[in-house]
């Protein structure tokens, strides 16, 4: 018997306990999770300022400003960003401000130089006197103080990631350190006595191994860097031993290879007397034959299957959203976008079919076609690379036609 996907991600997200919390700086945490809420120091803007480079003025000096009779102010100084300048703006006169700059307190609106005449042929910027040809609203062009962000307002919530726009949100906002997640322990194992290393020999039944700097690679993707990167041949004690060592040392264990029904599936062997471990088929195409769970010696362990595009897939369903949930991640899920299928294939009737595609724009949005053969897809390792995305078909829906919408995720880095 089979289970669903939802079933056994859920099963996994029960074990994945989130990890220890640390504390670290600021510009130390891109890629963390946060786990705890950020609130700001101080209001954003910190003050109001100039959103233009121009003449910070009052605007009823401009109530009768015209092209054809342009308004004269006299020039009484100048504002640059980071100046701590708050020079008096009477009736009748301006100064020159720059972008980000604070606006004088008796100025109420900022015109910009472009709209201006300068009293000079060869400045733009007017070095006594300018004109300005057109009337302003009171706070055109100025950005006021908290309008962003009040003080005390929160910036970042637990459970977010710290991309890079976050992060420059909570510097903005006064932040110096930030509580996270420690990032997960991840060690891998690629078995099969089939696999041969870069220049070795390919005698018959011998076969590149890839597997690990796939998994390795789809771990650095999530900013995790492998703690161990193993190969092993088809041997149950060696495997048993060495997730024994690893799981002691790692927070996650994850292996390729030996997980079927077969007689020389070691890793599934292996892991037979790991009372929290479970070995299930799930209703997935590719990806059917699954393990995981949590080794006596520690980590939690996923035991996916050998194929290229299979191990992919399961890591895409299982691993990657166990690894941020590790983490206190509130949304484990990739988003879905609906893409139109420029050309038709077979579905899998009673599973899902998680079929990589290639993605595009186009005028009418995003389309995709399939990359590998969708009748022989998990040890499609070469047309796997070009795709970009994994188009996911219900089980219960059947065949693609062409010009039909179904979800995807975007998996390009």
């Amino acid at each position: 018997m089979r289970i669903s996907v939802e079933e056994h991600l859920s099963w996994i997200l029960e074990a994945s306990t989130p990890l220890p919390e640390r504390v670290v700086a600021v510009h130390e945490a891109h890629g963390m999770i946060l786990s705890e809420t950020v609130r700001s120091r101080h209001p954003l803007p910190l003050w109001d300022n100039s959103a233009m480079d121009g003449y910070a003025l009052r605007a009823a000096d401009l109530a009768t400003a015209s092209e054809r009779d342009p308004v004269e102010l006299r020039i009484v100084g100048e504002v640059a960003a980071g100046s701590d300048a708050d020079p008096t703006i009477a009736p009748g006169t301006a100064v020159r401000i720059m972008t980000g700059a604070p606006v004088p307190s008796t100025a109420d609106a900022v015109v910009p130089v472009e709209s201006t005449l300068s009293d000079r042929s060869d400045d733009v910027w007017a070095h006594r006197a300018v004109r300005v040809q057109a009337p302003a609203r009171v706070g055109t062009n100025i950005r006021r103080r908290g309008e962003d962000v009040a003080a005390g307002s929160a910036i970042a919530h637990a459970g977010q990631p710290l991309g890079a726009a976050r992060l420059a949100a909570l510097a903005a906002a006064g932040a110096q350190q930030v509580r996270v997640r420690r990032r997960p322990r991840v060690a891998v194992i690629a078995t099969g006595s089939e696999l041969r290393g870069p220049g070795e020999s390919l005698e018959r039944g011998r076969i590149p191994e890839s597997n690990s700097l796939l998994i390795a690679g789809l771990l650095r993707e999530l900013g995790i860097e492998p703690v161990a990167v193993r190969r092993s041949a088809d041997d149950a004690p060696g495997i048993s031993r060495q997730l024994r060592e690893l799981g002691a040392e790692s927070d996650v264990v994850v292996t390729t290879g030996g997980v079927g029904p077969g007689r020389h599936d070691v890793v599934r062997i292996a892991l037979e007397r790991e009372e929290r471990v479970r070995a299930v088929r799930v209703a997935v195409r590719p990806g059917q034959p699954q393990c995981a769970g949590r080794l006596s010696s520690g980590a939690l362990v996923f035991a996916l299957p050998g194929n290229p595009v299979s191990a992919a897939v399961s890591f895409e369903l299982f691993v990657r959203p166990a690894l941020l949930a590790l983490q206190g991640r509130d949304d484990v899920q990739r988003i879905r976008v609906p893409a139109r299928a420029a050309a038709g294939w077979r579905g899998a009737a009673g599973r899902l079919q998680v079929l990589p595609v290639v993605v595009a724009d186009g005028p009418d949005g995003p389309s995709c076609v399939p990359a590998v053969d969708p009748s022989g897809v998990s040890h499609a390792v070469g047309g796997h690379g070009a795709a970009n995305g994994y188009a996911l078909v219900g089980a219960d829906r059947g065949d693609v036609a062409p010009g039909d919408t179904v979800p995807v995720i975007l998996v390009a880095p």
